[in-house]
């Protein structure tokens, strides 16, 4: 069951490796790779986090917020980047027993309907995958479309 200090394994700083597809839909757009560096901090005494990732090499920044509704025992997860300055839409879901969250929601992109999925898997002291997916048809069928790996400065 999730609680408010599940996602504490992400706090400090960490070296990021990007892969994601250039057309989010398209499963054979093929894939573009870059780097990152990503800075997370604790906020409400562990029941919310800020991030914030740098990409010098396309010269923008992403955001996300993550808040622990108490009451749901779920969390939202909230991205924003510099090249829109607007507040994505956001997942809510929970981390499982195995130590594998999946978060869920609903937004658009290129004019179509998506549902949305984050999964975080893979999680050391030193480590995390980050990974998202679209469906267009229900859920029945998942494009990934960005994959993360996450690996701590200083820890190589």
């Amino acid at each position: 069951m999730s609680g408010p200090h599940d996602f504490d394994f992400l706090h400090g700083e960490w070296d990021v490796r990007n892969r994601r597809l250039t057309d989010f839909l398209d499963a054979d757009s093929g894939w573009e790779e870059f780097g990152a560096t990503s800075r997370c901090w604790s906020l409400f005494d562990g029941a919310a986090n800020l991030d914030e990732m740098t990409v010098p090499g396309q010269g923008w920044k992403g955001l996300t917020l993550r808040l622990f509704d108490p009451a749901a025992l779920v969390w939202s997860l909230n991205w924003s980047s510099s090249r829109s300055g607007k507040l994505f839409p956001p997942v809510v879901g929970r981390f499982g027993p195995d130590g594998r969250g999946e978060f869920h929601g609903d937004d658009t992109h290129d004019g179509k309907d998506v549902r949305v999925r984050f999964v975080w898997s893979g999680i050391s002291a030193s480590t995390a995958r980050w990974e998202q997916a679209f469906s267009v048809d229900g859920e029945r069928t998942w494009v990934t479309n960005w994959v993360m790996e996450f690996v701590r400065r200083g820890s190589s």
